[in-house]
């Protein structure tokens, strides 16, 4: 049976000084994950699993480092959180797993369901793939080298969520012990005595042609042979972080880590064949421009608004249409405006500070600072605001239409023409351009040009 690895989030050492996590309540995220993991550790011991917690002073980098140091074949890997959002009615406890692996994706429902079974009462977000996470992938789920999940146990910015854990944390612990005894039971104990394991061989395709040479499946992740990487002309001698593995003197990638090359990456189980797609109808370079061409059709743009919230194109049904048009007219890449509009809005949930009827896709402010947001007459005001903005941004152009947007005339023109240069500017989260890049890789993916 193989060993359990456990990490409590945050606590440990970034950019210089202890990263408590999120904040909220007179407690943190680090300290609440501490305690929760200390009960899972005492809890699976008692039920004689093996198990190893990770010091509590290692940052991210040092913990996955610490894990895959010491994993063997047989062992699986989690890290506990807890969300936070801007609004304290967001609540609920929800699983990451590494994008494309239908494995990973069965184990993240038995440990969710094992913590669900002992708290009931703890909304259920469901599992998804670390693709949908803000950056579009998550470390712990890509970089560890054993089978491995990301659970949020719950939003410590909710008081009931936060009542939840602190009065009831022996049930959290239960639950989340019962979910990975499930869980490592399901893991094949693969080959015994010390001698190498032995991986199933699994086929590949490229932009729609069978490729010779067979990858291997290693821990249900697609691994592709390192020469197949290089004729698809993408340089890993500066990412070491892409996760490597020697097998029968051959030397494998793991797959979906392609993906930050802008290599789409399918897995079709019927035939066991790890699919492959470089970007089909994007220029080189253009990806990441604010000023350039969308690609989307207008039913693409549907499709992925609906597939994240069915309930989106309800109240909004032409939004798709007003942002191909608005954005054309000014010469900003709608596909950009419109990604950022589904961040900025959770794919038209919005938020306790920005209700539907202000037709503010992209958390615009008022002149003069106020805490409210802007407010536009309709819809397509609304998003006519937003590429306007953007462009203010991304050009030194005038404007094709009169100026809606209420702060236009406060921007440094030209001062961000690609994505990442919106991050610290139109948001003050660092990664914020990194999160939009994310959501537009979804889309392409979606719509089949990427």
């Amino acid at each position: 049976m193989g060993r359990i690895f456990i990490s409590a989030a945050h606590g440990g050492k970034e950019a210089g000084g202890i990263d408590p996590g999120s904040i909220a309540g007179g407690t943190t995220e680090a300290k609440e994950m501490i305690l929760l993991r200390d009960l899972i550790v005492t809890e699976l011991r008692g039920r004689s699993f093996e198990v190893l917690a990770v010091p509590d002073d290692l940052s991210a980098q040092q913990t996955i480092a610490w894990i895959n140091s010491r994993a063997r074949q047989k062992d699986i890997a989690l890290e506990i959180h807890a969300d936070a959002a801007s609004s304290p009615s967001v609540r609920g406890a929800g699983i990451f797993y590494i994008a494309n692996n239908d494995e990973r994706r069965t184990h993240a429902e038995l440990l969710l369901v094992g913590l669900l079974r002992r708290v009931p009462q703890l909304p259920n977000r469901g599992i998804k793939p670390d693709s949908a996470s803000g950056l579009g992938r998550l470390a712990f789920c890509r970089q560890t080298a054993i089978a491995s999940l990301l659970m949020q146990v719950g939003f410590i910015s909710s008081p009931d969520d936060r009542n939840l854990l602190q009065t009831r944390r022996r049930d959290f612990a239960l639950g989340i012990a019962d979910g990975l005894v499930s869980w490592n039971r399901t893991i094949d104990p693969g080959s015994q005595g010390g001698t190498e394991p032995t991986y199933p061989p699994i086929n590949i395709n490229i932009n729609g042609q069978n490729y010779p040479e067979q990858g291997i499946l290693i821990n249900g992740n697609a691994y592709i042979p390192i020469d197949l990487v290089d004729r698809l002309r993408i340089d890993l001698s500066k990412s070491p972080n892409v996760s490597r593995a020697t097998y029968r003197r051959v030397v494998y990638v793991k797959a979906i880590e392609l993906r930050e090359f802008n290599i789409s990456i399918s897995w079709d189980s019927a035939n066991r064949t790890v699919n492959l797609r470089s970007i089909l109808q994007i220029p080189s370079g253009q990806i990441d421009k604010i000023m350039s061409n969308g690609h989307t059709s207008e039913v693409q743009l549907q499709l992925f608004l609906r597939n994240n919230n069915e309930s989106a194109i309800v109240k909004f049904p032409d939004l798709p249409k007003l942002y191909r048009e608005e954005g054309t007219l000014e010469g900003v890449n709608y596909d950009i405006a419109f990604c950022q509009m589904c961040l900025e809005t959770s794919f038209l949930r919005f938020g306790s500070d920005i209700k539907p009827e202000q037709n503010n896709f992209a958390g615009l402010g008022t002149i003069g600072g106020g805490v409210e947001v802007a407010s536009f007459e309709s819809a397509r005001i609304g998003v006519r605001a937003h590429i306007q903005h953007l462009k203010a941004y991304a050009s030194l152009e005038p404007l094709v239409q009169e100026v809606v947007d209420p702060r236009f005339r406060f921007v440094t023109r030209g001062i961000a023409t690609s994505i990442d240069q919106l991050s610290g500017r139109w948001s003050a989260d660092l990664e914020y351009g990194n999160k939009i890049m994310a959501m537009l890789k979804r889309l392409y993916e979606s719509a089949g040009l990427f």
